[in-house]
């Protein structure tokens, strides 16, 4: 056998428990994911100007996004194989794709970082960055992509970690790269005065450190799961597996990039107020959607193992039991966001405009949130058998084309930023209906059983 008692626990332990466990890593490691970008834009803003920090956001961050999403999806798929190879018990093909998904991070980091340096420029000249932005910005794109194999090796191994259950140590190296992306941060922009170049090169360093880290964990496992070099190489059968569930759901994060953009538009262009109650809104809910996604990539990967072990009940039961976790956190967010959202806002400003649309946004999209829970634990769970394609086309289709639509459709009648926000309880209600639909009526459980050469969980 090559799994250890502890991580036995995931197929034999408590559901809730379990999931729990795994999740909680998860989402504080997605809070310290923000801080990479918080702590470049408070040093950078401060220490070397405006102009340095609108070339770290704005469209800089837009591209940076769209490369670390479809990489992130990619990883997901890596890490839906491999724990189901590892709830299989099947050492040889859990060892095969271990090494599979950490040559595909190394080619691909590889192809990123010569087409990332080429495209900064023409890009950023696209998204109509200004003039006195560009050349700074075009800088930052060409060292961060120019270093990009590292961001994708520390989340690669990341997500093999996490596949055998493992979802402490990723976090672990996550908080020593920020304590490292700051250090390197105030070093290189106060002391040596390097400005934007300063900052591209403490997120390149630190993400080099959080991927040396990782390597090295993986090389002091054991049996299957142990990283050897000599043996980092495709074997295209895996790959197949791996790229088949892994790019419908990096095509799926890209989408939400670009919906984003449109969307940011459609706000810029209703004025400074908007745009600061816009941008106050998201980051009060910010932590609401990093917990969501955490449960959600918490879900797949116990999906994924519990489906390999076949122990299928333990699939349809983990995606309930995710449900009412997360209509728990739900509670608790809406109980302390709603009746204190003028204090909330209070802290960012004190323009009685600006709180004024901020409040009316949230009071118009927060008691929707319900509506999002069945998207992201079904998502989860669906995925974590191998059916990826479907729930990205019910993504794509009912989150990402609705908003276009609607910002497209609507807007130009009723230019309001309410309008505006009742994009997003639309778009939930349609894909939360899309996918309860699907997971009651597709019979996705037993197609998945019988594409991985199972017995169909309706002949146990």
């Amino acid at each position: 056998m090559i799994q250890k008692a502890h991580s036995r626990d995931m197929i034999e332990g408590v559901i809730w428990k379990q999931i729990l466990k795994f999740f909680f890593p998860i989402m504080l490691g997605t809070v310290f994911q923000q801080l990479y970008n918080t702590v470049d834009a408070i040093v950078v803003g401060r220490y070397a100007g405006k102009v340095a920090l609108a070339a770290v956001g704005g469209p800089t961050s837009y591209l940076v996004y769209l490369l670390v999403n479809f990489f992130v999806g990619i990883t997901s798929g890596a890490t839906v194989v491999i724990a189901q190879f590892f709830g299989m018990e099947d050492h040889e093909r859990t060892e095969k794709a271990v090494h599979t998904s950490m040559a595909l991070s190394l080619w691909a980091g590889l192809a990123f970082s010569v087409l990332g340096v080429l495209i900064a420029g023409p890009a950023l000249r696209a998204m109509n960055t200004p003039s006195e932005v560009l050349p700074h910005a075009a800088g930052y794109l060409q060292v961060f992509f120019g270093g990009s194999v590292t961001t994708l090796v520390y989340n690669m191994g990341s997500g093999i970690l996490r596949a055998k259950g493992d979802s402490k140590r990723p976090f672990y190296l996550l908080v020593a790269g920020t304590v490292v992306n700051l250090g390197l941060d105030l070093l290189f922009v106060i002391v040596f005065r390097w400005g934007v170049a300063g900052v591209a090169w403490a997120t390149v360093l630190s993400q080099a450190a959080s991927a040396a880290g990782v390597w090295l964990c993986l090389a002091r496992e054991e049996e299957a799961f142990r990283l050897e070099a000599r043996k980092v190489r495709f074997d295209l059968l895996l790959l197949r597996s791996i790229i088949g569930i892994g790019l419908p759901a990096g095509l799926q994060g890209s989408m939400y990039s670009v919906a984003n953009v449109v969307i940011q538009a459609a706000i810029n262009s209703l004025g400074v107020n908007a745009v600061a109650a816009w941008t106050i809104s998201s980051k009060i809910d910010a932590l609401y959607w990093q917990s969501m996604a955490a449960f959600g990539m918490a879900l797949s990967t116990f999906a994924g193992q519990n489906f390999g072990a076949r122990r299928y009940d333990r699939v349809r039961r983990s995606i309930l039991d995710c449900t009412w976790l997360s209509a728990l956190l739900t509670v608790l967010y809406l109980a302390l966001a709603l009746p204190l959202a003028r204090f909330w806002f209070g802290i960012f400003t004190d323009d009685a405009a600006v709180i004024e649309i901020g409040v009316s946004v949230m009071f118009i999209m927060m008691p929707w949130y319900f509506s999002y829970i069945p998207i992201e634990t079904l998502d989860g769970g669906i995925r974590g058998t191998g059916d990826s394609v479907r729930p990205t086309v019910i993504m794509a289709v009912g989150v990402c084309a609705s908003r276009l639509l609607w910002v497209w459709l609507v807007l130009p009648h009723w230019r309001s930023v309410a309008t505006l926000a009742w994009c997003y309880p639309m778009s939930w209600v349609i894909t939360a209906f899309a996918f309860v639909v699907y997971y009651l009526k597709s019979g996705w459980l037993e197609r998945s059983a019988v594409r991985a050469g199972h017995v169909p969980a309706s002949d146990e």
